[in-house]
């Protein structure tokens, strides 16, 4: 087994070869003048199973292209299995047609990752489950569920707990966190969103009165239907708020909103490479994902179940 990183994470890909112990391969990916993208591999990887960890966070495109060319290198170099490993799958969000003559995304990324000669891939909560169906190889959705309540439990246990999903689409996550958390109540956000990025909170379907909530999401990207969701819970009567998310996108003013919000805190996994700002920023904690990659890496590798990591 070989594991390469890509540039878009290269601290979560150290802590995963850490994990394994095992080093990253040798190799140089960097870009021309022009922009573009040059990958060449300095180690023999015939017949080897290789891992390529690559999350397609901003700069999108540029990663993506990272990600396609390195596995492309790979697969000119003969390696018996290519595992494309995304912890954060961008274009996941445009994973249907939303109005006429509109693409869907999220599927012409599958068919790239899949002509570029992928083999598998490994993602960590998709936008949308069906996004493992674009796929025509082997795709593993690894849920953050686990680190996320062994966080909470260590931190807030004896808490009045409530989780909250922050619109209709998220209950079946929140449902899945509160089963974990010894079947927490669970409390739904009911919003209308105007356009993109932009949300109005209508509602509080539960009875939050005392209770600490814990909000949960996997994309916090400009940080306005978190933040006003919070506002809202205190509004009804929350003890406290705090988000749990597991790609923290964070674009725009989303930091400085999350900073001058009702929030006591943000919690988001390390699957996108944090930014200054957001490494700065005194409500946003993070929580590393790279013992849950590095696990499923090891099962994938070794040809054992990988769905039992969530037993």
């Amino acid at each position: 087994m070989k594991l390469l990183a890509g540039n878009s994470n290269l601290p979560l890909a150290r802590a995963i070869a850490a994990y394994l112990e095992i080093p990253l391969t040798e190799a140089s990916v960097r870009r021309f003048a022009d922009e573009e993208v040059f990958v060449e591999i300095h180690e023999n990887v015939r017949g080897e199973d290789v891992f390529v960890v690559q999350s397609t966070g901003y700069p999108a495109n540029d990663n993506l292209m990272e990600l396609l060319i390195c596995i492309d290198a790979l697969k000119r170099a003969s390696a018996k299995r290519i595992t494309a490993v995304i912890p954060y799958f961008g274009y996941a969000r445009q994973d249907r047609k939303p109005g006429p003559r509109t693409p869907i995304s999220a599927k012409l990324v599958a068919n790239l990752l899949t002509t570029a000669g992928a083999n598998r891939v490994l993602s960590v909560d998709l936008h949308a489950g069906q996004i493992q169906g674009f796929f025509d190889i082997p795709t593993d959705n690894l849920f953050a569920a686990p680190v996320m309540s062994a966080d909470i439990q260590a931190r807030f246990a004896g808490k009045n707990l409530m989780v909250v999903s922050p619109d209709v689409g998220g209950v079946v996550r929140a449902r899945a966190l509160a089963k974990r958390l010894e079947n927490a109540p669970l409390a739904i956000v009911d919003k209308r969103r105007e356009r993109a990025g932009e949300s109005e909170v209508m509602n509080i379907i539960g009875d939050v009165t005392g209770r600490f909530c814990i909000l949960v999401d996997d994309i916090v990207d400009s940080a306005g239907t978190l933040c006003n969701a919070a506002a809202a819970l205190k509004e009804a009567g929350a003890e406290d708020v705090v988000a749990y998310v597991t790609h923290g996108v964070l674009s725009g003013g989303a930091v400085a909103r999350v900073e001058g919000s009702q929030l006591r805190e943000l919690v988001i996994t390390d699957s996108i490479g944090a930014p200054e700002a957001v490494a700065a920023a005194e409500k946003i904690r993070h929580l590393t994902i790279a013992p849950l990659l590095a696990e499923a890496i090891k099962r994938i590798a070794d040809e054992t179940s990988v769905s039992s990591l969530f037993d």
